[in-house]
């Protein structure tokens, strides 16, 4: 087992070692898709609770042999390891079927923000804004509060979507602030 974790980490810190040399020779992007490094942002809680968790799970198996104050103390840590990362997992799902094929062009200096799903743009401009519903989580603390989604209301009767996959939306937020925003918080940002 040691050794697999060595190369763990050995693979990890180089990882993060090219990432943070890449960074300095990247300009901010403007185009944004579901990319990897996002979803591993979104994921990395969820995903160690259960690599944590689930090795003690692993004790339903000798479920005749347990005590009631075992099966009591495996239940309550099931229901931890569960309720933690199950909705985040569901989340990502979710906002993963939505925005797979999206891409969001977002520049705020050049006033620019484009939605292309596929290989086609979706034509809309501010003024054909019916109205936006920003929907952010209540708690900043739980593993799934990074999720949130913009919904574009068109006046041609259109609904379209961006989540938190593919980018930070709280910007995308303030710049559409002059349009018809709605900004509401809910425990589970269910699209």
């Amino acid at each position: 087992m040691r050794p697999l974790l060595e190369f763990s980490f050995a693979v990890m810190t180089i990882v993060v070692g090219l990432r943070f040399i890449t960074s300095f020779f990247s300009s901010k992007s403007k185009v944004f898709r579901p990319t990897f490094l996002r979803q591993f942002y979104l994921l990395f809680w969820p995903l160690l609770c259960l690599c944590v968790g689930l090795p003690f799970l692993g004790s339903f198996v000798y479920l005749g042999t347990l005590t009631t104050y075992e099966l009591i103390l495996l239940t309550a840590l099931a229901a931890v390891v569960f309720g933690f990362s199950v909705p985040a997992l569901v989340l990502h799902a979710q906002y993963y079927a939505r925005n797979l094929h999206t891409t969001l062009v977002f520049d705020p200096k050049q006033n620019k923000l484009e939605v292309y799903e596929g290989n086609f743009r979706i034509p809309f401009a501010r003024r054909d804004l019916q109205r936006v519903e920003y929907v952010t989580c209540v708690s900043k603390r739980l593993f799934w509060s990074n999720y949130s989604f913009l919904r574009l209301h068109l006046d041609a009767g259109q609904t379209l979507t961006l989540t938190s996959l593919l980018t930070n939306l709280e910007p995308v937020a303030e710049f559409l602030r002059n349009t018809n925003l709605e900004t509401r918080q809910r425990w589970f940002c269910f699209v």
